[in-house]
């Protein structure tokens, strides 16, 4: 045994194991045998035939003593309990800690105790602020009964809408709140409204739709789901914001520079709070996928979720488990047939997967093509129609809507079925399909402000000559467009509700009391997680993308949120079912936040070109005054004392521009080094653990023959 106790530890002993590697000649007999291990051997190979000094630690016995032989003083700051060591150990450390103190002066004393006391407060207070999580009881009941894939679901929803509650008390701080304080006198507040300067008159003509005299009811809802007549003359849209500075007693606030930083502040915020979300995720995923059988052992050894209680949901994840191994039984059964292709069959697969691409960017050039032409054609006969007529004009207005709502429906649907002809391996075919169903969606969202924006900036027959756009059709764009978004939540928050009252509670009700074969087979439907986040996701880049043109809005995605909680929740109890292939939490996590980060990327291109390029309205909003919103900055600069304008229209200019771009290049090459680095270390240690495992066997097989040995 002395021989496995030596090719198991490293030098300098371990203590209670009794396991390490003599360094003295008389403890040095089995050197020989120690030389036939794979691990020496392999060293001895990577080193050139020559011996280091001493062995390097071979696995779980060689981090031990690093535990043990620590500095005092760290010893002393930890409790025992964080300690990777036995039970024993833990006790002996203990009392050596306890003996320490005696020895401590009474300062010392004091500060130990006040340290401790600290800990301990701040633990039961981090215990007691769990309670107010929200829907933390609702998540755990989900995460027990389903498991939790869709457990992720869940709190990808809630933390959508703490997201968007942030962002609204941001925007209704910085620039809501200041207009009511103004409007209401408090703090002896004033206001100094935008007077138009240098401006034609017809720029600055805008009269909101808003309802006079007695109108019908009906009115009113068509209203409340447009966003026209009452309205669009609230703090609900950009237009309402005609406010040049707030005056609270003696200082001055800048509403135009507040509007335009409140809106850097939460494209910042959400960008860097996802960010901060799926790093975690993406060292799971990567952790997941980077070896293949490392997720096999996965799968048969840690892949049961201890959180189920749920019979039902127990014999799902049991189901669960064996399509995932069936799959990548099957994913390896392609790769070899993948492998033994001819020529003649690749060139017959390549083509037809070129056809099938060509189809699908046939449909969706189609759906692109529906949506700007119907696009058009709303926002020139929607002010065409009269106001008595209710049903069309609220039809004329939902146009965009509509084809959009039903182009992200058809789509997918699309996809799924072509996806099977073009032989990709079982993975990638998700995958694909996932992404190709995302750009549909988050594209329709582009050709629809793309569309806005042509009639916008339509200068035929010099439409737009003195004010740099259409102002006829346009007298307040922003606010327009404000409405269309506003429109877009609403009408999907609609179809949500409508697909759960109307098609998952009926077919409920008919799967569970009519016998017929047709029906059973039907089955209730799926709750497929991917779909639901991708429609989540949908809205949440609308919210982006319309807060600047509605400041409130994130306040109506937070309530739409929050209701959709409850009806997918309801939905998923009592009129759905899991699907057959859930899809794992940790790649899921990161999977939500990838797509999430790619609706942020996409929101940031059309604001962006709102603030920079567009020419703002003259006629509303709080940048009247200016070309484009983007000119209130280098305005407040100009305000500022010399030698700090001259620092800041430096650090705008390209002699500061391309010195920092290099700074943050080689910044980002010395990250991707390091990387690196840490990669190679990484393959370093994998490789050490499969000799780790070898040398095991070596080792049991000696003392096999040991023991025959007579």
């Amino acid at each position: 045994m002395s021989g496995a106790g030596a090719a198991a530890g490293p030098p300098g002993g371990q203590r209670g194991s009794g396991l390490f590697l003599p360094e003295d000649p008389r403890g040095a007999a089995p050197v020989d045998f120690l030389q036939e291990l794979p691990s020496c051997q392999s060293a001895r190979r990577r080193r050139g035939g020559t011996r280091e000094r001493g062995a390097a630690p071979h696995g779980p016995a060689g981090t031990q003593p690093r535990a043990l032989g620590q500095d005092g003083g760290e010893l002393a700051e930890r409790p025992a309990r964080e300690h990777p060591l036995s039970i024993a150990e833990k006790r002996r450390l203990r009392d050596s800690q306890q003996a320490d103190i005696k020895y401590l002066s009474k300062w010392n004393k004091w500060k130990k105790a006040n340290s401790k006391s600290l800990k301990k407060v701040l633990s039961e207070a981090k215990g007691l602020s769990s309670y107010l999580v929200l829907w933390r009881r609702d998540i755990h009941s989900i995460e027990g009964r389903f498991g939790t894939g869709i457990q992720s679901y869940f709190s990808f929803l809630r933390f959508l809408v703490l997201l968007n509650f942030i962002i609204f008390i941001l925007m209704f701080s910085f620039i809501t709140l200041p207009t009511i304080i103004s409007d209401y006198g408090i703090f002896n507040s004033t206001v100094a409204n935008i007077s138009p300067n240098n401006t034609d008159y017809n720029c600055s003509v805008y009269e909101p739709s808003g309802n006079k005299g007695l109108v019908y009811f009906y009115t009113y809802l068509q209203d409340l789901l447009s966003g026209t007549g009452f309205l669009e003359v609230t703090r609900l849209f950009y237009g309402y914001y005609t406010v040049d500075a707030v005056w609270i007693s003696v200082m001055r606030y800048n509403l135009p520079l507040a509007y335009l930083l409140a809106t850097f502040a939460y494209l910042a915020l959400s960008f860097l709070w996802i960010i901060k979300r799926s790093v975690e995720g993406f060292k799971q995923n990567l952790v997941h996928d980077a070896d293949p059988f490392q997720s096999y052992c996965n799968k048969v050894f840690a892949g049961w979720d201890f959180c189920i209680t749920d019979p039902n949901a127990a014999q799902l994840k049991h189901r669960s488990l064996q399509y995932e191994l069936q799959m990548d039984l099957e994913e390896e059964r392609l790769k070899q047939k993948i492998a033994d292709r001819t020529i003649k069959e690749e060139l017959r697969i390549y083509s037809l997967r070129i056809f099938i691409n060509i189809i699908v960017i046939a449909i969706l050039s189609g759906c692109f093509y529906s949506i700007y032409r119907v696009t058009v054609f709303s926002q020139e006969k929607s002010n065409d129609i009269s106001n008595t007529n209710f049903q069309a004009n609220l039809l004329v207005q939902y146009l965009p809507s509509i084809v959009i709502t039903l182009a992200n429906f058809i789509g997918p649907q699309i996809f799924s079925f072509l996806i099977k002809f073009e032989d990709y391996l079982p993975a990638f075919e998700i995958v694909l399909t996932l992404m190709r169903c995302v750009f549909l969606r988050l594209a329709n969202i582009g050709v629809l402000l793309f569309s806005l924006w042509s009639q916008i900036s339509n200068c035929a027959a010099d439409k737009c000559e003195p004010c740099g756009y259409n102002y006829k059709l346009y007298p307040c764009w922003e606010s327009d467009v404000g409405q269309e978004m506003y429109k877009l939540m609403i009408f999907d928050f609609i179809i949500i509700l409508g697909m759960t009252l109307f098609v998952d509670f009926p077919r409920k009700l008919l799967v569970t009391h009519c016998s017929c074969k047709p029906v059973q087979w039907w089955g209730l439907s799926e709750f497929r997680i991917s779909d639901n986040v991708l429609e989540i996701i949908y809205g949440q880049t609308i919210c982006w993308i319309g807060t600047f043109f509605s400041p409130l809005l994130p306040a109506i995605a937070t309530v739409k949120y929050f209701i959709i909680f409850y009806i997918k929740k309801i939905s998923l109890i009592h009129a759905r079912k899991p699907a057959d292939r859930p899809i794992r939490a940790s790649s899921s996590n990161f999977f939500f936040l990838a797509v999430l980060l790619i609706g942020l990327i996409l929101a940031f291109i059309p604001v962006g070109v709102s603030i920079a390029s567009i020419p703002s309205s003259k006629a509303c909003g709080p940048f009247r005054n200016f070309n484009t919103s983007w000119e209130v900055v280098p305005d407040t600069i100009r305000g500022f004392p010399k030698g700090l304008q001259q620092v800041l229209f430096g650090m705008a200019s390209e002699a500061f521009a391309v010195p920092f771009f290099m700074v943050i290049c080689l910044i980002m090459f010395y990250f991707m080094a390091l990387a690196g680095a840490h990669k190679r270390v990484v393959e370093r240690l994998e490789e050490q653990l499969a000799l780790e495992s070898r040398d095991k066997m070596f080792l049991i097989r000696k003392i096999t023959e040991a023991k025959r040995r007579p």
